[in-house]
């Protein structure tokens, strides 16, 4: 599959690692693969996500 920006995945949130000024969001986008995506450290509070919720990453 090629990438890119515009891509778009259904996933699930299976983890949310807060660090110090950012966080990392662990989204489970079927097929045994997983996405890890570098946010804000504000951005899991700001939507609410939670794990293992519903995402379009």
């Amino acid at each position: 599959m090629r990438l890119s920006a515009r891509n778009q995945f259904d996933g699930k949130v299976t983890g949310i690692k807060m660090g110090g000024n950012m966080s990392e969001m662990t989204v489970d986008i079927g097929g045994g693969r997983e996405m890890v995506s570098a946010i804000t450290r504000e951005s899991p509070r700001r939507s609410g996500s939670e794990k293992v919720q519903p995402c379009l990453s």
